[in-house]
């Protein structure tokens, strides 16, 4: 079985944009710029927010975070984000989510202008990801592409099995998997046999927040298995994959941690990249 490194390939990639955003400089003499907001103190959001700025920084992209207590009206946030979307110095905006109960994340995604939107979930992305044109994709799902084509990089008329109908990561996955002529089913934890859709599988995302949903026997032999989920239970961390049942069939599977989550943030540093170039045209 191969075990997807996700550092690893989040680091070639790392790589590769770091090289881009040195041509762009020499091509345009500026480089893009990443702002993310900030709000509260949530361990989580701060040690997320602290990695995408140290990956930021090492790809050379302009980067910067705004702070705000969780106290702050959401008027503020909205303010801020009018600002940035009338800076022609940055080309992406990212509000870290969540967000206080009495901000509107709705309201929040779509101030921010679809051609800053680096998280790729306002309605206009979601709409030309969904119609198949020019769009920023979600990072975690586009990480998870990027991961199986690493592995098969013809993807035509393969079967995939999406678990989980997020707007997060199921449904754009969903999108990105038939922009590449698979045969997509959604299920989900409604889903009425899902181990028989999952059997069926030549790829499986497994998105749903369930600990150890995917057990050996619903993979077929040679599947390739990724696991975007993150729980925890008392024996530590584990993602919605049964791991060492599942590594038994699978070709490839990523482990959790040090798989999904590193290209997520390089995702989110190419979405930054891609933002700029268009905003150049």
């Amino acid at each position: 079985m191969i075990l997807i490194d996700g550092k690893k390939i989040a680091a070639e990639l790392r790589e590769e944009l770091k090289q881009e955003v040195s041509e762009l400089k020499t091509k345009y003499n500026k480089v893009p710029g990443l702002t993310v907001i900030l709000v509260g103190d949530m361990a989580p959001s701060q040690i997320y927010v602290r990695n995408k700025e140290k990956s930021a920084n090492e790809v050379g992209l302009k980067s910067e975070v705004i702070k705000y207590p969780d106290t702050v009206e959401e008027k503020t946030i909205l303010e801020k984000i009018e600002e940035l979307n009338n800076d022609e110095s940055i080309s992406g905006i990212l509000v870290q989510l969540p967000l206080p109960k009495h901000i509107d994340k709705q309201k929040v995604i779509e101030t921010i202008i679809p051609s800053k939107d680096v998280d790729g979930f306002h309605p206009m992305n979601v709409g030309n990801l969904s119609s198949g044109y020019e769009s920023s994709v979600p990072c975690t799902p586009l990480g998870c592409y990027l991961m199986i084509k690493k592995i098969e990089p013809n993807l035509s008329g393969k079967k995939a099995v999406v678990v989980g109908r997020s707007n997060l990561n199921g449904k754009p996955m969903t999108q990105l998997l038939l922009k590449e002529n698979c045969t997509v089913t959604i299920t989900h934890s409604r889903t009425k046999d899902l181990k028989a859709e999952c059997l069926e599988a030549d790829i499986i995302v497994a998105a749903v927040g369930i600990p150890e949903l995917v057990k050996g026997d619903w993979v077929k032999k040679d599947a390739i298995v990724i696991d975007v989920g993150i729980n925890k239970t008392e024996n530590g961390l584990v993602g919605d994959v049964a791991f060492d049942e599942v590594s038994k069939n699978a070709k490839a599977l990523t482990p959790v941690p040090g798989g999904v989550g590193p290209m997520t943030i390089a995702c989110l540093l190419k979405n930054t990249i891609d933002c700029f170039k268009r905003a150049q045209i």
